[in-house]
């Protein structure tokens, strides 16, 4: 699919180390408006987690990478709500959280009320500062929820 092979240095998870989380934020690059087949194969081999429900009440957001504008930013975190929804996760948006950055206009920036976000165009463009400001603040603010829903 024209990615590159994946870092010698990036971990393969698991579907039985979700358990050892509090929370999550899934990223994954989408593919005509949902998650890439990769991500969805990795969802579908949680089968025997979704049978105990043992993720349910577990907070996790949603981040993504799209090619091009119209590449699905929304559509891919809507699609990906009914893995969340399926597991009883809770699904935590962005929301306006990010402040004044949700508002930028003079510069082409991913994301949406929905999850952080960044066009990858051809996998030549990297992310912009402002776009990983907002994926810091997404992480940051799903950390926060885990913690309260822990205590």
């Amino acid at each position: 699919m024209k990615a590159p092979p994946k870092a010698s240095d990036v971990a393969e998870i698991k579907p039985e180390q979700l358990l050892e989380a509090d929370g999550f934020v899934f990223g994954f690059p989408s593919r005509f408006g949902v998650m890439a087949a990769q991500c969805k194969a990795f969802f579908d081999a949680t089968d025997d987690i979704w049978k105990k429900q043992a993720l349910a009440g577990k907070p996790a957001g949603i981040f993504w990478s799209t090619g091009f504008h119209g590449g699905g930013q929304e559509l891919t975190a809507l699609t990906a709500i009914t893995q969340l929804a399926h597991h009883g996760m809770i699904y935590v948006p962005l929301g306006y959280t990010f402040g004044s950055g949700m508002f930028e206009m003079i510069e082409v920036k991913g994301g949406s009320s929905y999850g952080a976000g960044t066009y990858a165009a051809d996998g030549s463009r990297v992310p912009t500062e402002l776009e990983l400001q907002q994926a810091f603040h997404q992480g940051k603010y799903v950390a926060e929820i885990a913690k309260k829903l822990k205590n």
